[in-house]
C-alpha cells in the first residue's frame, strides 16, 4: 500500500506516519512537507532510516512538483494533513491559510483526479461548524458556519473536495476532528503551550473568561480513526471524529497545573480572541456505526502521557521555541492588545 501523506512532519501527520509504519508492514509512505514553522523532521526521527519511508520537501501549491510525485510514485492513497492550522495566526496574517488550505487542496485534488488515486482523505476540523449552543451536537449534515479565516479556509477546502467527488467521482472522504493533543504538538496550541509555560513557571494566558468548551481527542485515537476511514469509509462522505471529552479551556489548564504541582495563580486571563467560538461539539455516531471506531485513550491518561513527553523532551521544546516562535508569542500575547487594536482599525 503506497500512501502520499502531505504535511507529514507536523503534529498529527507525523503521528499518522509513525503509527502506519509500525502497524502495517506493507505500507510505503511518501511524506511531502514544506517544513514551515510547525513542520519538524525531528518528529519522524524514529522512521527516518526506514526503507519504506521517503521524505520530499515541497509545497502542495507547487503543481509541477505534485504532478511529478503522483506520476512517478503512483500512490494509491493520499491523506492531506498539510494546512496552516492555527486560528490566531490566521487572524494576525490571513493570506497563508487561503493559499495553503484552499489552493493547495485544489492542486492535490487535480493531480489525484488525473492520476486515478484510489482514495483521497481530506483531514479537516470541527471548527467548520462554528459555535454551538448546548445541547446541540454537529452531525455531518450540520450547516457550516466558520468564524475565523482558518475555519473558513478549511470549510472551503472540504466543499471543494466533496465537489470533486460529485463532479468527477474522485474518491474523496472528508474527516472533521475535534481538538487534538499529545506528544510532538507545536507549543502554540493550548495544551502544549500551557504545559511548557508551567514547566518554566511562566504565566499561562487564557483568552477571555476561559469558559470556551472544546472536545479533546488524543492524537493516536485520531490516527486510528483515519486508518479505519482509509480501510472502510465510504467515498463522498464526511466523518466526524471526536474524543467525547468536553472541557472548558479553564478546566484543562487547571488540570495541567494540578498534574504538575504548580500554583493556580500562574493562570492569567488575556483579551479574548476576535470571533472566538464559545462551544464545539460533535456527534460521531456515523463513524462509530460504519467503521466500528471509538476512542481508546481517556483525557486523564492522554494528558498524563502528554505531560510526561514534554517533561522528557526539553531539548525538543527549546529548539522549537526559538526564532520565529518567540516573535509570534510576543505578538500574540505580550503585545496582544496593541495587535487586536491594529486589526480593528
Amino acid at each position: 500500500m503506497k500512501v502520499l501523506v502531505t504535511g507529514g512532519a507536523g503534529f498529527i501527520g507525523s503521528c499518522f506516519i509513525r503509527m502506519l509504519l509500525a502497524e502495517n508492514s506493507s505500507a510505503r509512505v511518501l511524506n511531502l512537507d514544506k517544513l514551515t514553522y510547525a513542520g519538524n523532521l525531528e518528529n519522524l526521527a524514529d522512521v527516518a532510516s526506514d526503507a519504506r519511508y521517503t521524505f520530499v520537501r515541497g509545497d502542495i501549491c507547487d503543481r509541477a512538483l505534485v504532478d511529478s510525485l503522483l506520476a512517478d510514485w503512483s500512490p494509491e492513497i493520499v491523506v492531506n494533513f498539510a494546512a496552516e492550522s492555527h486560528v490566531d495566526r490566521s487572524i494576525l496574517t490571513p493570506d497563508p491559510v487561503f493559499q495553503t488550505n484552499l489552493a493547495g487542496t485544489f492542486t492535490l485534488l487535480e493531480a489525484s483526479r488525473r492520476r486515478g488515486v484510489k482514495r483521497f482523505v481530506q483531514v479537516s476540523t470541527d471548527e467548520v461548524y462554528g459555535s454551538l449552543s448546548e445541547p446541540l451536537q454537529a452531525t455531518e449534515e450540520f450547516p457550516l458556519r466558520p468564524s475565523s479565516p482558518y475555519s473558513a479556509s478549511k470549510a472551503g477546502a472540504d466543499l471543494l473536495a466533496l465537489s470533486y467527488f460529485a463532479t468527477y467521482r474522485t474518491p474523496v472522504i472528508v474527516t472533521r476532528a475535534s481538538n487534538n493533543y499529545g506528544p510532538y504538538q507545536f507549543p502554540e496550541k493550548l495544551i502544549p503551550l500551557m504545559i511548557t509555560n508551567a514547566l518554566e513557571d511562566r504565566p499561562l494566558p487564557i483568552y477571555g473568561d476561559g469558559l470556551q468548551v472544546r472536545d479533546w481527542l488524543f492524537v493516536e485515537d485520531h490516527c486510528r480513526a483515519l486508518f479505519r476511514v482509509v480501510e472502510c469509509g465510504r467515498e463522498g462522505e464526511v466523518y466526524n471524529v471526536g474524543g467525547g471529552c468536553p472541557l472548558t479551556n479553564r478546566e484543562v489548564v487547571q488540570r495541567i497545573l494540578a498534574a504538575l504541582g504548580k500554583p493556580q495563580h500562574l493562570m492569567v486571563n488575556v483579551s479574548d480572541r476576535p470571533g472566538h467560538d464559545r462551544r464545539y461539539a460533535l456527534c460521531c455516531e456515523k463513524l462509530h456505526r460504519q467503521t466500528g471506531w471509538r476512542p481508546k485513550i481517556g483525557f486523564e491518561e492522554g494528558l498524563r502521557r502528554t505531560i510526561a513527553w514534554y517533561q522528557q523532551h526539553p531539548e525538543w521544546v527549546r529548539r522549537v521555541r526559538s526564532g520565529e516562535y518567540l516573535e509570534y508569542y510576543a505578538r500574540n500575547y505580550e503585545r496582544r492588545d496593541q495587535e487586536l487594536a491594529r486589526l480593528r482599525q
